[in-house]
């Protein structure tokens, strides 16, 4: 029989919102020993995701965007709009303005084959888990659940 997401997942995941406090978020993580959550609207429906990368701009800052400068005049040699982000995420106080607010989930019933290879291909440590019909967060796979699946068979 093959192993779905829903065999392996984590029910009921720790959730934070994009209005939960930066530091409270900081510390669910540190205190829960996870690497990142999903975040939820008041509906419980998925907008974001936070993680440990999300949270080392905090830490590291933002290299401002390679320039030079002609007569006073400040001419970028990249987009300076592709440093806005960057710049918003390491400046950031709640968890909506540092999250990454294009999750990629599964479903409870794909097959846990096609969750690994999501997170191999994407190099992501964690999907959130949804209901298919409202987009409700209801469990969280891990690539620790997958190595904890692949030991058990």
């Amino acid at each position: 029989m093959t192993k779905t997401v829903k065999d392996v997942m984590t029910p009921n995941p720790y959730t934070v919102t994009p209005q939960t406090p930066l530091q409270e978020a900081i510390k669910l993580m540190a205190e829960k020993h996870i690497s990142g959550l999903p975040v939820v609207n008041d509906q419980g429906l998925l907008v974001g995701v936070i993680s440990e990368t999300d949270l080392m701009w905090q830490e590291t800052g933002v290299e401002t965007p390679p320039y030079i400068m002609i007569l006073d005049s400040v001419i970028y040699l990249q987009n300076p709009a592709r440093y806005d982000k960057e710049i918003h995420k390491a400046l950031g106080q709640t968890v909506g303005e540092v999250m990454s607010d294009k999750p990629i989930t599964v479903k409870p019933d794909q097959p846990l084959r096609e969750a690994a290879q999501l997170m191999h291909d994407k190099k992501i440590r964690r999907l959130p888990v949804i209901e298919s019909a409202q987009g409700k967060v209801i469990g969280i796979i891990t690539s620790g659940d997958i190595i904890r699946a692949m030991a058990s068979s």
